[in-house]
């Protein structure tokens, strides 16, 4: 008689992104009762749908509306609020720091490695002081705090080279990630100025610097091309073929020769993998990337699965081409893989054969603020304002769960109506200076 087992499979999800949250999803609807338990470990109690985030910063969209809650919507896991600093297949452990800095371990029979990739920095004198990221909602509300801020004390000043300073803004980064985030911030400030009267939108000064000799690679390069005529007919300053020597103080050095102060460097200069997987026994690639098959299961370890940005999944669709082609870590990936990764794992607790993941890339799109976007979709090329219809639709779709996706909705019809939010609310920054002072005087 085959032995039944006494307690349910433990599966353990490191990382609560979207790979994390929708595996873990897909998981709590296809478990029967009893058939295994489901543990998600994350840092944040909450998911970030990081595409979101540029309209985050530029007030389209209320940041609370750009996350999901991982307790309300994972109902029937257990969601640990904590950062994995090791993971020990050999005794199938994961080491956890938790939010209130005591350490636990959790021990697993199925493993997920569903981390995400952190920003790649690089050692350029200056950076670590000065330079701001645009990975978290939390750096989104800061960077619209920090710029709206800055118009306010250039309009409050009548010293030239500190106007100059305060309304000069840098981007590095000339991926999608930066010329989102650059195309809407710029947006919204020149939205703004209408209630600054004593400045100009020629008062600001938008600087893009892109190491290659090209924006988005992910588009042709003709919509690049494009791209790039689009913001420099906005007043943005393109430089590509460009590296950032140094920004010590703010003062930016390009290795040009340009030389020009900013009080706000943005670094959104590519990702790389989370350096925690170095603290593990699975097997990395070169990037530091989990290794897997086609079907997602990390090589040569049974029960251990990874996907999205920090695994390297063969691409199938182009192997024929390259047979070393993995996925790129975009937001296509990490929605589809998902899906299968969370029926991958209940068919092997069931005996079954796993599928492979095989996905064709099917295009990008991008927004560059109200009514202006780029997409290159089946081969086909869109620009102005369907592009960017094309853009809000393709996002709208894919953000986690109808509640959100209603919220996003009514956030972008409100602002279609009323125009953007162009409040900024610094003090959350300092939560406790009136009162300090207030205790003092």
């Amino acid at each position: 008689m085959a032995a039944v087992k006494s307690q349910p499979t433990r599966i353990v999800i490191v990382g609560g992104g979207y790979v994390g949250m929708y595996t873990a999803l897909g998981l709590q609807k296809k478990l029967r009762s009893g058939e295994a338990s489901v543990t998600v470990i994350d840092p944040q109690p909450h998911m970030t749908y990081q595409p979101f985030l540029p309209e985050a910063a530029a007030g389209s969209i209320e940041p609370r509306h750009v996350v999901v809650p991982l307790r309300k919507v994972l109902k029937r896991c257990h969601v640990v609020t904590g950062r994995a600093t090791r993971i020990e297949h050999e005794r199938k452990a994961v080491t956890v720091e938790l939010a209130d800095g005591h350490v636990e371990e959790y021990e697993y029979d199925v493993l997920v490695s569903a981390l995400g990739a952190i920003s790649r920095t690089l050692p350029i004198p200056g950076l670590p002081e000065v330079g701001i990221g645009m990975k978290t909602i939390g750096e989104a509300i800061y960077l619209r705090n920090h710029v709206l801020s800055r118009l306010d004390q250039a309009a409050s000043t009548n010293d030239p080279e500190l106007r100059k300073r305060l309304l000069s803004f840098v981007v590095i980064g000339g991926g999608f990630a930066g010329i989102e985030t650059l195309a809407e911030l710029e947006d919204m400030a020149r939205y703004a100025l209408r209630y600054y009267e004593g400045l100009k939108q020629s008062d600001m000064h938008w600087v893009l610097v892109e190491a290659t000799g090209r924006i988005m690679p992910e588009v042709s390069a003709r919509l690049g091309v494009y791209t790039v005529e689009q913001l420099e007919k906005r007043g943005i300053k393109c430089y590509l073929d460009t590296r950032v020597k140094s920004m010590e103080g703010g003062h930016v050095v390009l290795d040009d020769g340009t030389e020009f102060d900013s009080d706000t460097i943005i670094w959104t200069a590519g990702m790389k993998a989370n350096p925690m997987l170095r603290n593990t026994d699975l097997p990395l690639d070169e990037r530091g990337r989990v290794r897997c098959t086609a079907a997602m299961q990390v090589v040569g370890l049974p029960g251990v699965w990874a996907a999205g940005d920090c695994s390297a999944v063969p691409d199938l669709s182009r192997t024929e081409e390259d047979p070393t082609a993995t996925c790129v870590p975009n937001a296509q990936h990490a929605i589809r893989q998902s899906k299968l990764l969370a029926k991958n794992i209940v068919a092997t607790l069931r005996g079954k054969q796993p599928k492979d993941y095989f996905h064709k890339y099917l295009g990008s799109v991008a927004g560059l603020g109200l009514y202006k976007g780029v997409a290159d979709v089946f081969g086909l090329r869109f620009k102005g304002v369907v592009a960017w219809f094309m853009h809000r639709s393709y996002h709208v779709m894919f953000m986690p769960t109808v509640n959100r996706k209603f919220r996003v909705f009514v956030d972008w019809t409100q602002a279609l109506f009323s125009g953007r939010e162009v409040v900024a609310l610094g003090q959350i920054h300092e939560p406790k200076a009136e009162f300090d002072r207030a205790t003092k005087s």
